[in-house]
This record gives structure tokens, sequence and C-alpha cells, in this order.
């Protein structure tokens, strides 16, 4: 082994060190302050501890909080000593896994006890306890027998479990104190490095997934490498449980899901309803220009059509139980594609017809298990924002681009400006020759490419019968949601045999793009309410305008007011009872009441009102034609007030 390395530092200079030298050693020598905020490096291109030695000439790239990579280890770090804080605290309890997710870890723990709420705050004082002790992380590879024998000997018979599935001879694990988890890294290097963390919740969870599996507790957590990072993310989920749409929906009666007509299944309350009205008019109203033909297909089918079109094949586990009518069973819609390919091979196809663009809000129906459904978000029965174009294959590309930016003017009208875009290829489970899907994959490539549009591919991210592109929507806050879907089949119209005459006369087989612009009408309708915070633009609002007489004697006035303003189009209601103008405001501000017209003597003297809009206060008073005319602009425009935290 040669004495001398050259080593490749993260600002591209080379210099030489003793061979066996720590990275830590290394990094201290390059840049003090660097050093400091270095977690974890690649080294030659793979992730290892600071404590790592170079044995080789090598390239070191460091890994800071800042990156992916560093959240994933510090998170990872994170867990390993609430683990020990809770092993600790509750002997006995057996620890399972503690992986960094998004947006944080969690730890799965089998215990006698439930964990309470207030087990958070104690197991966060003896993390604090560990933080401070400064315990390095240290690790150790050996033979997978001798780490069954360390695990055995503790019981951890999660541990065993994993460790029986591993085909490797060695393994690692990483200790701390004297807590010892397996792990294969890489770690921060010291628990003194995590010093700003915070236990968020408790919930249940079956091992690896299976309800035939014990329940374990799991308890979620967040770190950041400093103090005013995690006090920016405590506050922004604050103002998430203050958004959350079910809190929201219930408090300005929107919406509610009764446990009388079933989990998963949403009531629209006449609010709610008004605003589902007015995104389906606006719908409606886009597609018609943008020359698509609606239609309605029904809730149910003879189960023969999902057999033919693939879906009880590659979407049983997502579909309820066939019913029986008069000797045939029917199946309950999960998708509205089948009824779309009969309607288009009701007749025969020209390719002067194409592209044939067919929508529809379609109702339709999935089974969810009761611990995935989640208000809005995740229900079993949904409106389908559906449509499907049947074109050549050389409209093939335009109609994507057409696709693209019919739905980014669409989501721009409702405020949404921030998106992610993800080019899904082939998954495992999929139908249809290699070749085909390598054009459609090409061909949403090329689309995204000539707009200029950034995107990431997920591998293996499409669905069993296409690639698709999927485009997730940025909220207020910073969350990412499923919205646009684009997705290719090659496949289904070959099970339908559907086809259309060329120009040369001769059958030719039409590509088939589904797609969706906002999903489900449900889970737009709970993104909408967090991203607004209930608050929603004039255009959307169910009530538009309240008007408050102050006392008795403006009664009559107010009435006319809203008389007007009901024949001008508006949506008003008025506030004549017998309460303070200022409790009428408190009611009309916490109700998100875009504007409220106060009229009191000098109002009606004057025939004027004076205007409060929403969360901004007096804007002054104002002729009624005036107003009236400011507000048609605003509804006309879609005018939206900036949506902020």
């Amino acid at each position: 082994m040669a004495d001398k390395v050259s080593v490749v530092l993260p600002d591209g200079s080379k210099k030489e060190y003793s061979a066996g030298m720590a990275i830590s050693q290394i990094l201290r020598d390059f840049n003090q302050a660097l050093a400091k905020g270095a977690l974890a490096t690649f080294l030659n291109g793979r992730m290892v501890d600071l404590s790592e030695k170079v044995q080789e000439d090598s390239e070191i790239k460091i890994i800071n909080f800042d990156s992916e990579e560093g959240k994933e280890i510090f998170w990872h770090s994170t867990s390993h000593v609430m683990a020990q804080a809770v092993q600790d605290l509750f002997p006995g309890v057996k620890l399972a896994i503690g992986p960094p997710i998004k947006g944080g870890f969690y730890y799965d723990f089998d215990t006698q006890k439930s964990f309470e709420p207030e087990d958070l705050a104690r197991i966060e004082l003896r993390m604090k306890e560990i933080v401070k002790q400064n315990h390095p992380f240290k690790r150790r590879e050996l033979a997978k027998s001798e780490a069954e024998e360390i695990f055995r000997q503790k019981g951890e018979n999660y541990k065993l479990e994993i460790l029986s599935e591993l085909e490797e001879d060695r393994v690692v694990l990483y200790q701390h104190d004297d807590f010892v988890d397996l792990c294969r890294g890489p770690h921060v290097p010291a628990t003194g490095v995590i010093k700003n963390f915070k236990l968020l919740s408790i919930a249940g969870a079956y091992w690896k997934g299976s309800e035939k599996n014990p329940m374990l507790q799991r308890i979620y957590g967040i770190s950041f490498a400093t103090k005013d990072e995690l006090d920016q993310y405590l506050k922004r989920m604050e103002e998430m449980k203050r958004r959350d749409h079910r809190v929201v929906g219930k408090e300005l009666e929107l919406f509610s899901i009764s446990d009388e007509v079933g989990p998963g299944l949403v009531l629209w309350h006449p609010k709610g309803a008004m605003i589902r009205r007015i995104i389906e008019d606006f719908w409606v109203e886009e597609h018609q220009k943008h020359g698509y033909q609606l239609i309605y297909t029904p809730h149910v089918a003879r189960l023969h059509l999902w057999e033919r079109s693939g879906h009880t094949g590659f979407y049983q586990e997502y579909m309820y139980s066939p019913m029986q009518v008069e000797d045939e069973h029917y199946q309950l819609k999960p998708m509205n594609c089948p009824f779309h390919i009969l309607i288009y091979k009701s007749k025969l196809r020209s390719y002067r017809d194409l592209p044939l663009k067919l929508a529809e809000l379609g109702a339709c129906y999935r089974y969810e298990r009761s611990g995935v459904l989640q208000g809005l978000f995740r229900v079993r029965g949904f409106t389908m924002d559906d449509a499907h174009i049947f074109c050549k294959r050389e409209q093939l590309e335009e109609e994507v681009i057409k696709l693209l930016d019919f739905s980014l003017s669409m989501l721009k009208t409702l405020s949404f400006e921030k998106y992610q875009i993800f080019l899904s290829t082939r998954p495992d489970k999929s139908i249809g020759e290699e070749k085909n899907w390598e054009k459609a994959q090409d061909a949403l490539r090329l689309a995204l490419e000539k707009q200029e549009l950034e995107f990431e591919v997920d591998e293996g991210g499409g669905a069993f019968y296409g690639p698709k592109i999927d485009l997730k929507i940025e909220d207020v806050m910073g969350r990412p949601h499923q919205c646009t879907t684009i997705q290719f089949d090659f496949n289904i119209p070959e099970r339908f045999d559907l086809s259309f005459v060329d120009s040369d006369g001769n059958f030719h087989r039409p590509i088939m793009i589904h797609r969706a612009l906002l999903g489900s009408l449900e889970r737009f309708f709970g993104v909408l309410i967090e991203h607004y915070g209930g608050a929603f633009p004039l255009w959307l609002s169910p009530v538009q305008v309240r008007v408050m007489p102050i006392t008795d004697e403006q009664n009559s006035y107010s009435a006319e007011i809203e008389s007007r303003l009901k024949e001008e189009g508006f949506r008003v209601e008025r506030d004549d009872r017998n309460e303070k103008i200022n409790y009428k405001i408190r009611k009309a501000e916490k109700e998100k009441i875009p504007y409220m017209f106060i009229v009191g003597k000098k109002e009606v003297q004057d025939k004027n009102v004076s205007v409060r809009r929403h969360k901004k206060g007096d804007l002054g008073r104002f002729d009624l034609d005036e107003i009236i005319q400011k507000l048609k602009e605003e509804v006309k425009n879609k005018t939206v007030q900036p949506v902020a935290i």
C-alpha cells in the first residue's frame, strides 16, 4: 500500500495525504468551516461516514444538510437517537424499522402499552440528554451470523427477521452509546450534531404493511440543522393544521363524510356544491373552447367489459365486488375509459374525424382501504375530470403539446403556477409490446422538451397500459399534489379492435390518450380549500357579498342593494339580524366572505355603500354602480388575491 494518496478536494483542487487518514481530518485541513457543516461525504461517488479512511487516490465531495442525501442522513440518525430514548424509557420495547422519509423520519416499535401524546415530551427530553452526551456513531461491519447473535441476545425478533431475508454474508451495524441497530448508513459523526428536533405524532402501522402481521406503534419526527429552520417548519405545520380541508370544510359547511353513508363517500353541502358547480362550468367552457365533445356514461357495466379492458387483471384490488342482476354480473366503474371507447366504436371513423376528443366529469368508485382514506384527498366515490383523445400516430406530439398548454393555463387561472413534471415509464406489471412503449415514451419526452419544460424521469411509474406525464402542482405551503396526468395507450385500442379509415382507404389503429387535468374533483377541491385557506377568490366564493345594515332603519335600503346585486348575477346574502355591526363583521370574516357592504345612515342618505374586503378591512365608500362594475371585472378576470401564508 502506498504511503501517500492523492485526494481531489471539494473545490476541485488536489492534495496529497497520508494513506489511512480519516475523511474528517482531511476536511478540517481543507476548510474548517466546511468541515463543521459536513454530515458525510461522497468518496469516489460512494456515500460514506466522515470517519471513513482514505486508502487510495480519491475524490471527496461534501454532503451537508442542504442536499437531499444530507437530509436523509440527518433524519435517519435522529431516528436512531429517538429509538434509543424510547428503549431507555420503556424497557422491553422491540425495534422494527426507522427510516428517513420525505419530510422527516419515523420508527416503528412493538410495545405492550400504546404510546400516549404526553409520552412524546418525555422521549424528547431523553433525546436531548443523548444529544448533549455527543456519542459518536460507530460503523461496524461483521458476519451476518454475528449480527444475528447480537440481536438474539437482545430479543430483537424483528431485526432477526430482517437479517434472515438478507442474502449478504456480511452486514453493517451502527452503534452510539449502548444502542445498536442494523443499518447500512451513513450517519452523522455524533449525536451532538442533532440539536433541533421535534416529535410530531403517533400512529399505528402493521409490520411490513400487512394486516396479517402485528400492529406496531409508529412515532413520526422531524429535525433540522438549525433552530430557525425547525421554528419555520413548526410554524408551517401549524398553518397546515389551520388550513386542513377537513377542518375548514366543516367550519364553512362545504362538505361532510357520514358514517351512515359510508367512509370515503362525500356529501356536498350547498356552499361546497356551489363551488363545485362553478368549477364544473369553467371546466366545460374551457373544454368546449379546446374542441372536446362532452358525454355522459353509466355508473355500472357488465363485468365482461372490464375483463376485456384489462382492469380485472391489473386493477382488481381497487374494484368492488361485482353485483348480480338477472343472472349477469355488473361492475361499479373504477374508470370511464371503456365507455368512451365504445362511443368511439359506435360508428365507422375516418381520419377526418381525428383527433376525436371525448370528455366527461364521470363518477367512479374504487375500493380504498379504510386506513388510507383521508378527507377529500383519498375517497371511494369520486368524480374524474376525464377525457380521451383518439388520434393518428403523426398527431400524437401536437396533441400532447396542446394538452400541456391547456393544463397549465387552467391551473394558472386557479392560481397554481409552481409545479413538478414527471415522465413515468413502463412498470414491471404492464401490457403491450416494448417497441410501442418506447415510441410512446419518446413522443412524451419530445413534447416536454419542445415546450422547454423541466421534468424528471420516474422509472417504472407508468400505468399498466402505457407511459405517462404526471404534473404535480405546488400549493401555497410548498406541498406537491398529483394533478394532471397524460397517459398513452397503445394496448386498449388493440383489445377493443379500434380502427379508422385513413386517406389511403385502409383501416388503421388509432392512438389513444387518457388524460385528466384537475384529477378528481374531490381531491382537487380539498387542495383548493387548503391552498386558499378557505378564502376563495371572488369568482369561486359561494357567497360573494354580504350586505349588513347597522340598524333596522337601514333594512329597506339594504334589501334594495341585495336585490340589485342578485339582478347583476352576484351570490349575495343580507344579515339584518338585530346584532351589533362589529359582531356581523367578525362573523363575515370568520366565514371568509370576500366583500362586506356596510349600510348606515350616511350610506342611505348618499345612496352608496361602505365596502370592506376580507382580511384587508375598510376600502372606503363607493357608488353602487361603481363597486358593482369593479366586482364584475374581478369575476370576469377570475382575479385571485395574492395567496400566501
